[in-house]
């Protein structure tokens, strides 16, 4: 009997908003939360922007003894997990803890964490470092807290390819699934915009120099200026498809098919690259019995880098010919969340087709899209079926994930 994977709960820790339904609902409505930066932040920095979660109270989330022992990102994961057992319904403590997981995908790790202890060290010595500082920034923090407090015993894990970590995440969570678990909390989150994080993302070529928050960062225009950076993700409850229906859970979108590839040995952004990424999209694609023509709408990664946006229209018309699909880059209203931008892109995307309507992409002119590279860009929200969404996301060192959701089917 094939064990179908499904999204039963989402959790959002987000600058669109703290929660599934206000993240929902301003993305509708296109509003941004891509912001200046604070001056002792963005001081000496080339970039004075990015998308920040407004009003975000940790300690509604995390207790205080648990404050002291870990960095920012691990408490918006921690947060975000406890929204999307919420939504899900699912208190773990009345669950056999062997048969539920988490996979979470990470990247910069606890920087402001980092920063404050290497602070410590030279200015008040090595005593002054807190012990806590052999984890507090260790990439897999936020997976070994879910699993503590949640009591999450089956197979944990985390996995490290930037922007694309959380498709990835998700295809971990299927086939755990597949091989039997009940229950995996998945996705991710970041927090880069501590000074520290700022000044060593500063020497990118792709970021943003652009002050003006509605034009920083706009993929796939003829002037894009490269990505802002932002904080936030999301966690995905995801379930085997009976068991959730079984205890009347609300489910989202199943989780059909997958594909990675890599391309690192290639750094000219050639058609080499674009072909790999298309590859991970084809593959995904059909993994879930569909064809191209069975899409009906793609989350793209939207580098919002002239060459890169070029390298994934280039991909799409690979994979879609002279279809043109509608696609969406809603992340333009948060800014690229590293490891905690392709969880929310599937937040959106499971969202979405619940909802029946595409969130926008803003700050977009269409008909540039459009005229420059053929695409259908989504820049206001737009209603419609949406029985299969292709979202697919790249990393930076060569990383390609897609993966597609359809509707949940109840004739299995």
């Amino acid at each position: 009997m094939r064990q179908r994977a499904v999204i039963s709960g989402i959790g959002v820790v987000a600058p669109t908003g703290i929660g599934a339904a206000d993240h929902w609902f301003a993305g509708l409505a296109g509003r941004s939360g891509i912001r200046e930066l604070p001056d002792r932040t963005a001081a000496g920095l080339p970039v004075r922007v990015a998308g920040q979660v407004p009003g975000f109270d940790e300690t509604e989330f995390v207790a205080n003894r648990l404050l002291v022992q870990t960095d920012r990102w691990t408490w918006m994961a921690l947060a975000a997990t406890d929204l999307a057992l919420a939504d899900a319904g699912l208190d773990t403590r009345k669950e056999f803890p062997f048969h539920l997981s988490v996979v979470t995908a990470a990247a910069s790790g606890g920087n402001a964490f980092g920063q404050r202890e290497i602070q410590a060290l030279y200015q008040e010595g090595p005593r002054s470092v807190s012990a806590y500082q052999s984890i507090g920034w260790f990439y897999a923090a936020s997976s070994g807290q879910i699993s503590i407090k949640h009591q999450l015993k089956g197979a944990c894990g985390v996995l490290v390819a930037d922007a694309a970590g959380g498709v990835d995440a998700l295809a971990q969570a299927r086939r755990l699934i597949a091989r039997g678990t009940g229950v995996v909390v998945t996705g991710g989150t970041e927090a880069p915009l501590s000074p520290y994080a700022m000044a060593c993302q500063a020497g990118q070529q792709t970021l943003s120099r652009d002050p003006d928050p509605a034009t920083a960062y706009r993929p796939f225009a003829p002037d894009a200026a490269g990505h802002v950076p932002g904080e936030g993700g999301a966690m995905l409850v995801v379930e085997e498809w009976r068991r959730a229906h079984l205890r009347g859970a609300t489910v989202y979108a199943e989780v059909s098919g997958s594909a990675a590839t890599h391309d690192a040995t290639d750094a000219t952004r050639s058609p080499a690259q674009s072909h790999q990424y298309a590859r991970a999209m084809r593959e995904a694609i059909a993994r879930s019995g569909c064809t191209p023509d069975d899409v009906d709408a793609v989350f793209a990664d939207g580098a919002g880098d002239v060459s890169a946006d070029d390298l994934e229209a280039r991909a799409l018309r690979e994979v879609f010919g002279d279809r043109r699909v509608p696609v969406t880059v809603p992340k333009t209203m948060t800014g690229r969340l590293c490891s905690g931008g392709a969880p929310l892109d599937l937040a959106w995307a499971a969202l979405a087709i619940s909802h029946g309507v595409l969130p926008p992409t803003v700050n977009v002119d269409a008909g540039e899209a459009a005229r420059r590279h053929g695409l259908d860009l989504v820049t206001e929200a737009r209603d419609g079926s949406l029985g299969t969404v292709l979202v697919a996301a790249r990393g930076a060192g060569g990383f390609n994930a897609a993966v597609v959701l359809k509707a949940p089917a109840y004739d299995e």
